[in-house]
């Protein structure tokens, strides 16, 4: 048995709905989609406005940060009440930051614009992780990769459309993707009518157990092992997504549509990491991937900083691909400690990501100030190391219900 079977024998089976997960995942695709943009905007935000690095940093920080500390205060609300059709309201908070990021006339404006764009995400991400696991049928882990794909093909093609699009026609052409905020708003109010009917069908099933799989001692350090692991993908990931095009503009000399390409090729790997993941670990246990992901890939990251274009383009591939795989494998892994509490969990942990990554991004930018951009791929290429932390995480198939 593997270590997130234990806990899934226990969960009454209904048939995967294939259609809900797969709808959820699109409008992942078009979120992030939408906020990659922001970072996609860098260098065109840099010149136009003439910002330092660490005002970049801030951008990160805004929208990360917001994103971070309301998205769990409204997985720990939506437990307790949840807001089904909280959905289309967070997307429509993402369509007007797009809107004041396209026509902002002062770096305050922009960051309002960050800010909005991230309170769309802590509105999106926790509910529509629980219908991700609502509709799973117990495949919690493919259901969490499929989920979380859509939002890693998003972020790939972003600076794709950016390269292509705004680039060339400016600032202003971000209030097209506008109107994919409104697709989005439509599609999840499909999504929130059979949320709400499922709560209806589903009122006379017994609660699900909240008893704790382990002593809440070995929870408590689990999840703080979990948490660290983000911490380490996250910020190093930040390095990558945030000054990514700087580094290889920088340091080789490639013009920005090339190195937004650079950036697509790099986040569509994380893609195919992502997707990889939640299947692997369903068949060989959360721990596993955990495992192979954090700590398989420094070998990858040291090399980073000492080679050529074309090494530089196949090692960030390989990095983002083995990277990836783990999150999906940390959310379902927190889930099943604490039963019960999906909206809190897949809070928290996206929350938490996006708060380190922004968190990461800000320092770094300080950092790349100070020192330049290869001193900050340098001192990241060391974060992978975190990862030897996952031999403090338990077995999910020696678990037992506490109280």
């Amino acid at each position: 048995m593997t270590d997130t079977t234990a806990a899934s024998i226990r969960v009454h089976k209904d048939n995967t709905v294939y259609a809900i997960i797969l709808a959820v995942s699109f409008c992942h695709f078009l979120n992030d989609l939408m906020q990659s943009l922001l970072a996609a905007l860098y260098p065109m935000l840099k010149d136009g406005y003439g910002l330092d690095f660490w005002q970049i940093g801030v951008l990160t920080l805004t929208f990360q940060g917001t994103a971070s500390l309301l998205q769990p205060v409204i997985g720990i609300y939506t437990d307790k009440r949840p807001m089904p059709y909280s959905l289309p309201v967070g997307m429509g908070s993402t369509l007007v930051g797009l809107v004041l990021l396209a026509f902002a006339g002062n770096y305050l404006l922009l960051l309002a614009g960050a800010g909005l764009v991230g309170l769309g995400s802590a509105v999106f991400h926790p509910e529509s992780s629980r219908v991700a696991r609502l509709a799973s049928g117990g495949r919690y882990g493919l259901a969490q990769s499929l989920f979380q794909v859509g939002g890693n093909v998003g972020t790939a093609i972003g600076p794709l459309l950016a390269a292509f699009i705004v680039v060339p026609r400016g600032q202003a052409s971000v209030s097209w993707f506008s109107l994919v905020a409104l697709l989005g708003m439509v599609v999840l109010w499909q999504v929130s009518g059979w949320y709400a009917r499922y709560r209806v069908a589903s009122a006379s099933r017994p609660a699900v157990s909240k008893a704790l799989p382990f002593a809440k001692p070995k929870v408590v350090v689990a999840l703080a092992v979990l948490a660290l692991l983000t911490f380490s993908k996250n910020v190093y990931m930040a390095s990558l997504s945030s000054y990514y095009t700087f580094y290889v503009i920088e340091k080789f000399g490639v013009t920005v549509q090339q190195s937004q390409i650079l950036l697509f090729i790099l986040l569509g790997a994380a893609a195919v990491g992502t997707i990889l993941g939640g299947p692997i670990g369903d068949r060989f246990g959360a721990k596993t991937v955990i495992w192979f992901s954090i700590l398989g890939v420094l070998p990858f990251t040291l090399a980073l900083p000492y080679v050529d274009l074309f090494w530089t383009g196949m090692l960030s591939a390989i990095i983002g691909l083995i990277l990836a795989s783990a999150f999906p494998a940390i959310v379902v892994f927190a889930q099943e400690l604490v039963p019960g509490r999906v909206g809190m969990v897949a809070g928290i942990f996206f929350g938490f990501a996006f708060g380190m990554g922004g968190l990461g991004a800000a320092l770094l930018g300080i950092v790349a100030d100070v020192r330049g951009i290869e001193f900050v791929y340098k001192i990241c290429s060391f974060l992978p190391l975190i990862g030897l932390l996952t031999i403090f995480l338990p077995n999910m198939k020696d678990a037992h219900a506490y109280r």
